[in-house]
């Protein structure tokens, strides 16, 4: 079971990572040089269908495996590396899922031409946290950076 979660968590991380990637290294340059949001909405949109399935994916799987290193009520202790990981991994989470939904009900019902450079900022914060949750996660299996 554990080996069909950690595939699943991966799985997750590959499509949601990914595609914040590519959102943010290709279409959002182009969307900024040509000062067109429609570029931005018109990839956001599909890979929502799949990305935000793909980020609660992550959740549910990622709540069941850290619950087989940690008791809950140790995942934000910070008390050695594993407490650190798990809290860490909740931590970004939480920024992820504030920007998203700050994004999501503020910034994209909102999104015209002239206000693309909010919805960059939240691109390029996302995917950078998107990254460090990859990092961290990968870490529970490798040692990883910390």
């Amino acid at each position: 079971m554990r080996a069909l979660l950690l595939t699943l968590h991966i799985l997750g991380a590959c499509v949601w990572t990914g595609g914040h990637l590519v959102l943010a290294i290709t279409v959002l340059p182009r969307a900024l040089a040509r000062r067109d949001a429609h570029i931005v909405r018109a990839f956001e949109e599909p890979f929502e269908r799949i990305g935000i399935p793909a980020l609660v994916v992550q959740v549910l799987t990622g709540a069941w495996l850290a619950s087989e290193f940690a008791p809950v009520s140790r995942w934000l202790a910070f008390g050695n590396a594993l407490e650190a990981r798990i809290g860490v991994k909740l931590v970004l989470l939480g920024l992820t899922v504030a920007l998203a939904l700050h994004a999501r009900l503020r910034v994209i019902p909102r999104l015209d031409d002239s206000n693309l450079r909010t919805l960059a900022a939240h691109i390029v914060i996302v995917t950078a946290l998107a990254v460090a949750l990859v990092v961290v996660g990968t870490s529970f299996q490798t040692g990883g950076l910390f």
